[in-house]
């Protein structure tokens, strides 16, 4: 078998796992989010930085701020998940460099210092973050339901700041009945993959 990872574990994080749309009434707690993100803060990015900045939506008042900012066919799963998040990302990252990136503690004037510059790498980074996230929402035995269907710059003013940009927003819990569509073809191996 060419990957070192078990067949089960394979299943749990990729093969079986889906998008849920629906979700049980049981909580997510914060210790399995903590137990999340101590895992998956281990994700390379570049320079090692770490934009992605999660706000977790759990009151109800909360969640009657967020919902009006979502696409219509986003809100009502929404507003029944046991665990909302907002993935954003800090563009103001580079001031945590020189302890992120010992090995070179100047990259965060030498490389960061025009705002321009520090949004893109900021996106893709949190980006990159945010994928492992969603997979270490797996990895906990919970579905995730990742949207980009909403009103970013209204997620923004009522959440966050001018520092950050939210990227998506992550629904959280057991998946419910009926939670996912059925699966969707993808590309095969040959349809991506080119050797030059």
């Amino acid at each position: 078998m060419p990957l070192v990872l078990d067949s089960a574990a394979q299943d749990l994080l990729f093969r079986e796992a889906r998008t849920a749309n629906a979700f049980t009434d049981e909580p997510v707690t914060d210790e399995q989010v903590q137990a999340i993100y101590d895992l998956v803060k281990y994700g390379p990015t570049a320079f090692n930085q770490t934009p992605l900045r999660v706000t977790l939506v759990r009151s109800a008042e909360a969640r009657e701020r967020l919902v009006p900012h979502l696409s219509e066919g986003n809100r009502a799963k929404t507003a029944a998940a046991p665990l909302v998040a907002i993935l954003a990302a800090d563009n103001e990252f580079h001031e945590e460099l020189p302890a992120l990136f010992p090995a070179f503690p100047q990259a965060k004037d030498a490389f960061f210092a025009e705002r321009p510059v520090r949004e893109r790498s900021a996106t893709l980074n949190a980006a990159l973050q945010a994928a492992y996230f969603i997979v270490g929402v797996r990895a906990a035995g919970l579905a995730a339901g990742p949207m980009t269907g909403f009103d970013p710059e209204g997620v923004r003013k009522e959440f966050l700041d001018d520092d950050h940009t939210p990227l998506m927003i992550v629904n959280i819990g057991k998946p419910g009945e009926n939670a996912s569509y059925p699966r969707s073809p993808r590309l095969a191996y040959d349809e991506v993959v080119t050797t030059v």
